[in-house]
């Protein structure tokens, strides 16, 4: 007879096949993970991309955190791209791959139903928010002058019209397609009446290639992390039209998320992974540690960029270009624990709702995800808020929060999202697929 897991590895990721039962699952969601005797292995391996959304994970192994809490043998490896950590997910850390480890969202829950896995699920606990913010809209210099900032409704026509006067349609790019950092150019454009699936060219490209065709004239727009915006605008490539911390003020960005097998075998060493992480995550956020966070981040291991290059949006400082004003503001940077809305570190199942709403908005996975109740079914499953507050707890963490949800979220445009109603969310947005 084949094991539940091999079975869930061959199964189609149909609509009702998404859906599962596992001591994961909230039938169980109550149990509490014994304090005695230690992780039940020292060992995990986390992959991540160098991008400052990683820097909870980095900074949990260099500066002992994960050590401190029994797990001495975890291993941060560098993810030459997202669909390189999306494959060696699946094929985890007994085929050479990873655990688990740091993602855009909702990657989690697209690996966990199949969606993004041709068609094999690999279920998937999503533990914490790795931080806030740290992202922007990047613009070719070649488009200095024309308008393309935080609100574009002025200059859509000046980008619907690129075709007529340049040969071809303006063009614009992300890392992986429907997640974040798509979600995060597709809301701006639209929200200035440009189509992104319509009006322009809108592809997936590693960011070397984008910054290059930024370079070269062939690439006009870049949905993009930090450091990557500073380097824009130093380099004289281009001009930052927009920071993500403009378009949703203390955003949900980048989330831990683990094989749920490796969490089933191994309650304690999730917390102790967890508690390890929010300590980082406190880290991170003194500012008295920034130098150092930099230093250790911008190394060969890891980021593999100058220090000058690290430290302004670590210090909250960006260039902005185009004539715009610098932004100086420590908590327009990248945040790890506390923002101005709270924490950080939590989970809230409302935010992981938005990105699977808007999955919804641009047809994204329509067969797997055709609605909201589906969704919804899906945040439950791979939403593990409660072993971060198990771990919060032990820990002795005081801002635990006291509901699932952060409530109403409000947009650069005026639109806004409440959880309650993401319906009418939905019926508020006039660009869309649904």
């Amino acid at each position: 007879m084949r094991s539940r897991r091999s079975f869930l590895l061959s199964a189609g990721a149909t609509t009702a096949g998404i859906f599962f039962s596992s001591s994961l699952a909230r039938a169980n969601s109550g149990y509490r993970i014994a304090q005695a005797g230690g992780p039940e292995t020292p060992n995990i391996r986390l992959g991540f991309i160098p991008i400052v959304e990683s820097a909870p994970l980095i900074i949990a192994k260099e500066k002992g955190f994960f050590a401190k809490h029994g797990m001495t043998g975890v291993e941060v490896l560098k993810q030459a791209s997202w669909p390189a950590a999306r494959d060696n997910v699946v094929i985890g850390s007994a085929g050479g791959g990873i655990d688990g480890g740091q993602w855009q969202m909702p990657m989690p829950h697209l690996i966990h139903a199949g969606i993004i896995t041709n068609g094999n699920p690999v279920p998937m606990a999503l533990l914490c928010q790795l931080n806030t913010q740290g992202n922007g809209i990047a613009i070719a210099g070649i488009h200095t002058g024309k308008g393309l900032g935080l609100d574009i409704s002025e200059a859509a026509d000046y980008i619907k019209s690129f075709p007529e006067t340049n040969g071809r349609r303006f063009r614009a790019a992300h890392t992986f397609p429907n997640v974040n950092q798509d979600f995060w150019i597709r809301y701006w454009l639209a929200a200035g009446g440009v189509d992104p699936d319509k009006d322009i060219d809108l592809l997936a490209v590693p960011p070397a290639e984008t910054v290059q065709g930024m370079r070269n004239g062939t690439m006009d727009a870049f949905s993009t992390g930090d450091p990557w915006p500073y380097r824009i605008v130093a380099d004289e490539i281009g001009f930052m039209a927009a920071l993500t911390h403009e378009i949703w003020p203390f955003h949900p960005e980048e989330y831990l998320a683990i094989r749920a097998d490796w969490v089933e075998q191994n309650p304690r060493a999730t917390q102790a992974i967890l508690m390890a992480v929010m300590e980082a995550q406190q880290w991170c956020d003194d500012p008295a540690n920034r130098e150092e966070l930099v230093r250790i981040c911008s190394s060969r291991t890891y980021f593999n960029v100058p220090i000058d290059v690290l430290t302004p949006p670590y210090q909250g400082n960006y260039e902005m270009g185009d004539g715009k004003p610098a932004i100086q503001d420590f908590n327009a940077g990248p945040l790890y624990w506390e923002d101005g809305r709270g924490s950080v570190s939590y989970p809230y199942k409302s935010h992981d709702l938005w990105f699977l709403t808007e999955s919804l908005r641009w047809g994204f996975h329509a067969r797997s995800l055709p609605d909201l109740d589906t969704v919804r079914r899906l945040v439950d499953e791979v939403n593990r808020e409660d072993l971060w507050r198990e771990a919060a707890q032990a820990l002795g963490v005081s801002n635990i929060p006291s509901q699932t949800s952060r409530g109403t979220e409000r947009f650069f445009d005026g639109t806004v999202f409440d959880p309650q109603d993401p319906q009418a969310y939905l019926n508020s947005l006039k660009i869309k697929r649904i």
